[in-house]
This record gives structure tokens, C-alpha cells and sequence, in this order.
């Protein structure tokens, strides 16, 4: 089993007064980390999927819930956005300081964050779970096995089963299939699913680069805002992310389109249905600059530096693959498949923002930055 950096975050957080709200697409190991933290403790494992559970606890009264949780230390929830009220009932418990832990856990912030975001200010800790990190797999098979299965990452992506199995096609088919249609099309009222399905290949032929939403309704011969709500909806559901422009309001930097990203390969490849090697392949240089932003959300994440991440470009066509802010320090970075690729920084860009670090990243030296 692959220790996930989340458990330690998660332990610091355990304190009875806050409930602990872990969301995280499908099958990134949420379950998994949920039973290694409550081992040994009294719990009680509700499960929001389950038609019985959802009856008992929408608008249940408070005498209802004090009772039902009585006998139990730590209180689970699992797609908690199912049950309808849930934030209200788990506020009111924690408002009577029982002295419980609460843990609610979804696969999509489309109705989880509507649920709980209100009732639960002030009550809560965030936690969000990605597909495995570079971090996690170098640490659970060493260095030299996790750096010799760089390409096997970028073509299969990093989710746990599909690390750990060798049925790896036929896994991610299948979960980028409960993607689509648990975690979108049952959560929200979808008119056109074949309209989705066909936004979500077109984003994943142009991964990594500028988004032009009035093109992609084009396309699809959709209005443009159905575009951009289904490409919202898509980022809820962590299918996908934006990575926006930077920019200082300067007259000739891009200011609008943003790039976007899939959260895992493998997903990103299931959709256009694409397992080839990399030497016969067109796209490496995008899967490993996917690769590359989508580990970097996530080592950012763990380490508490949140959406400090951008591209940058000018209307000259002078251009940053992505730089990040901490502490008010810019770092910029270049991301090239083969470490034999020339790169210069754009004078454009380092003269005018005097960036602290200017990196390349390449498949050998990737490691040093993740």
C-alpha cells in the first residue's frame, strides 16, 4: 500500500472541534486513507450512496442525530453531497461539542461545496486528494524503479489501481467512464451528454495549450457560456483544471484565454483512446508537460502553496509554460521532453519581472522540481 502525504496533513487537522472534508475524484484512494486514519478508533461509516442512509439523515431532527451517533468516536460520511441538509446536521453536532470527529468525504465539489460551504464556515478543514504523486510512488518503490517508469506515468497516468495493476487500458476505460457519468451527469441535469463527451475530446487534443471558448463552441455548434459551463463543471468534478494567464494589466500580455490540463494522463488518454509508446506518438511533448503542471498542482497543494501557479505569454508570442509565486518570489519555468532542446527565457518576461529561478525541466532532471 502507498502511503499518501494526505494522512499526516490530515492527523495534524484531528482536533474533535472541526469536521475534516475530504473530496477527491473516484478511486484516488480516499476510502483507502479514510480506514488507515480511523483504525482502532469507534466508528460509525455512513454512506451517502445508499438509498436507506439518505432517508434517515435528510432534515433528520437533532434528537434523531444525537442518538444515531451516540456510541461512536468518529462519524464517516462518504458522498456526503448525497444527503440532502447534511452540512446542518453535522453543524448542529459539532455545535454541541460532543467531543466527536466528523469526516466527510465526496467525489465532486458540484453539490458538496453548495452543501457545506455555509453551514459549515468556521467548521471545518479542506483537504482535496489527487491521483497518486511522483512523491508518494518514489518513496514507495525507490528512486530508480519510479524515474525508469517515467513513460509507463505519462501514457497510464498515476491512479492507484492503475499503478498497481497490470489490466491498465481496461481500467482507465472504465474510470474515465464513472468520471463522466457518476460524478457529472447524475450530479447535475446534463441535456446533452454527447455534448460533453465531445468538449472533453476536443480539450484533450489541445491539452496545454490556450482555450478559446468561442472557437470550441464553434465546434461544437454550441453558445459559448454552454462551453464554459461545461468546462466548469468538468473542473468540479476534477477531470480537468485551468491554468490562467499572468499578467500586470501590460497592453501587450494575453490577459484571457486559459490553458487546460487534465488531473491524470492516463484519463487524458482513455478519452482519445491512445496507449501508444511514446516513440511513436506525436503528443509526448504535451503528456509530459501535462505531467509536469499536474504533479506540480499537486506538490503545491500538499505543501499549502494554493493556485499560485500560472503560464504567461504576450501578444508577440514571447511565452513562460508556467511560473509559480511564493512569498511574493517568481519562479519560471520551461518544460521539454528531450533535455537536448536549446531554451532561452524571453527577455521579454525575466526583464521586465526579475524572476528568482529560471528552470528547465526535462525527462532527465524532472525529478529535482516534483
Amino acid at each position: 500500500m502507498v502511503n499518501r502525504e494526505l494522512y499526516t496533513n490530515i492527523q495534524e487537522d484531528w482536533d474533535n472541534k472541526k469536521a475534516i472534508v475530504l473530496t477527491g475524484a473516484r478511486q484516488v484512494g480516499k476510502t483507502t486513507l479514510i480506514t488507515q486514519l480511523v483504525e482502532n478508533k469507534n466508528v460509525l461509516l455512513l454512506n451517502g450512496d445508499d438509498p436507506q442512509t439518505r432517508l434517515n439523515f435528510a432534515n433528520a431532527d437533532f434528537n434523531y442525530l444525537k442518538n444515531a451517533t451516540a456510541d461512536y468516536d468518529v462519524i464517516v460520511i462518504d458522498e456526503a453531497q448525497r444527503i440532502e441538509n447534511i452540512g446542518i446536521a453535522v453543524k448542529m453536532l459539532i455545535d454541541a461539542k460532543f467531543g466527536k470527529q466528523f469526516i466527510l468525504t465526496g467525489s465532486s465539489s458540484l453539490e458538496l461545496g453548495d452543501s457545506l460551504n455555509e453551514p459549515l464556515t468556521g467548521r471545518k478543514w479542506e483537504h482535496l486528494m489527487y491521483p497518486l504523486s511522483w512523491k508518494e510512488i518514489r518513496e514507495h518503490y525507490g528512486f530508480v524503479e519510479a524515474t525508469n517508469r517515467l513513460e509507463e506515468f505519462m501514457i497510464y497516468g498515476m491512479y492507484p489501481e492503475v499503478v498497481t495493476e497490470n489490466r491498465k487500458q481496461k481500467i482507465l476505460l472504465q474510470l474515465s467512464g464513472s468520471y463522466l457519468y457518476k460524478d457529472v451527469l447524475e450530479l447535475v441535469n446534463i441535456k446533452k451528454p454527447d455534448l460533453l463527451l465531445k468538449l472533453l475530446n476536443a480539450l484533450a487534443l489541445q491539452v496545454g495549450s490556450e482555450v478559446s471558448y468561442n472557437e470550441l463552441s464553434k465546434i461544437l455548434a454550441v453558445d459559448r457560456m454552454t462551453v464554459i459551463n461545461y468546462i466548469d463543471l468538468l473542473e468540479k468534478a476534477y477531470v480537468i483544471f485551468r491554468l490562467y494567464p499572468f499578467s500586470t494589466n501590460q497592453r501587450n500580455e494575453i490577459t484571457s484565454k486559459p490553458k487546460v490540463y487534465f488531473y491524470d494522463n492516463g484519463i487524458r488518454n482513455a478519452i482519445i483512446g491512445q496507449f501508444n509508446p511514446l516513440n511513436s506518438r506525436q503528443d509526448r511533448g504535451a503528456l509530459f508537460e501535462n505531467f509536469i503542471i499536474s504533479e506540480k498542482i499537486k506538490r503545491l497543494s500538499y505543501d499549502g502553496f494554493y493556485g499560485k501557479i500560472h503560464f504567461w505569454r504576450n501578444t508577440q508570442k514571447a511565452e513562460i509554460d508556467f511560473l509559480e509565486i511564493i512569498e511574493n518570489q517568481i519562479s519560471v519555468y520551461e518544460i521539454k521532453y528531450s533535455p537536448k532542446k536549446k531554451v532561452i527565457f524571453t527577455k521579454s518576461f525575466t526583464e521586465k519581472y526579475n524572476p528568482a529561478r529560471e528552470i528547465v525541466i526535462n525527462k532527465d532532471n524532472f525529478w529535482e522540481y516534483l
